[in-house]
């Protein structure tokens, strides 16, 4: 009889750690699983923000609420670069000039992130950069064209020629799960400010 309990014994320690691993291994994965939809959303948020803040200083490239100031509007962008645009601009609506720009930093602005590829997506006003207003992007790239929607290749000599601008971001977390990273991307297809119509 003593044998047989001990086997009994045996058999119970093994289907135990069998159940504590299935139920560690389960954990695991449940937590892996939390963590990459909530970097997920965090991503998609960050993306938003990002884009309807391009958008909304995109078109306006070339307002003025003193249209005297920009008469001709076809002269409001200033430099077009594939990850840089600078351009002139109304941001408060008060009738004062104001010149934007935008640019993608290098990866070694934000070393401090295990991500080796984000970066800081500068907002620059009248060569004053705000608090808060460097965003953590892998991917920031401009394309141009024309009235007629042909592409304008680099460089791009007479920047009055750009009718619409292609904009895309990409976004992707901090931090990787396996070695992989949460990615968001947007692109907006040919947004085109209402002034640079006006010529």
């Amino acid at each position: 009889m003593g044998s047989s309990t001990m086997i009994d014994i045996l058999g119970s320690m093994v289907i135990g750690s069998l159940l504590l691993f299935n139920l560690l291994s389960v954990y695991h994965s449940t937590s892996d699983s939390s963590f990459v939809y909530n970097n997920d959303y965090i991503i998609q948020k960050n993306l938003k923000e990002v884009c309807e803040l391009l958008e909304y200083d995109f078109r306006k490239i070339a307002y003025c609420a003193d249209a005297t100031k920009i008469p001709n509007p076809a002269k409001a962008i200033l430099t077009a670069d594939s990850n840089r645009i600078i351009f002139l601009t109304d941001i408060q609506s008060d009738g004062i000039l104001d010149t934007m720009k935008y640019y993608l930093g290098s990866t070694s602005e934000l070393s401090g992130t295990p991500n080796p590829r984000d970066r800081k997506l500068h907002r620059v006003v009248n060569g004053k950069q705000p608090k808060g207003s460097n965003m953590g992007v892998t991917a920031f790239r401009l394309s141009y064209y024309n009235v007629q929607g042909d592409y304008l290749p680099f460089p791009i000599g007479v920047t009055g020629e750009i009718y619409t601008i292609q904009i895309s971001v990409s976004v992707e977390d901090g931090a990787a799960v396996d070695e992989r990273y949460v990615t968001a991307y947007w692109q907006q297809l040919r947004l085109a400010a209402r002034n640079l119509r006006n010529r």
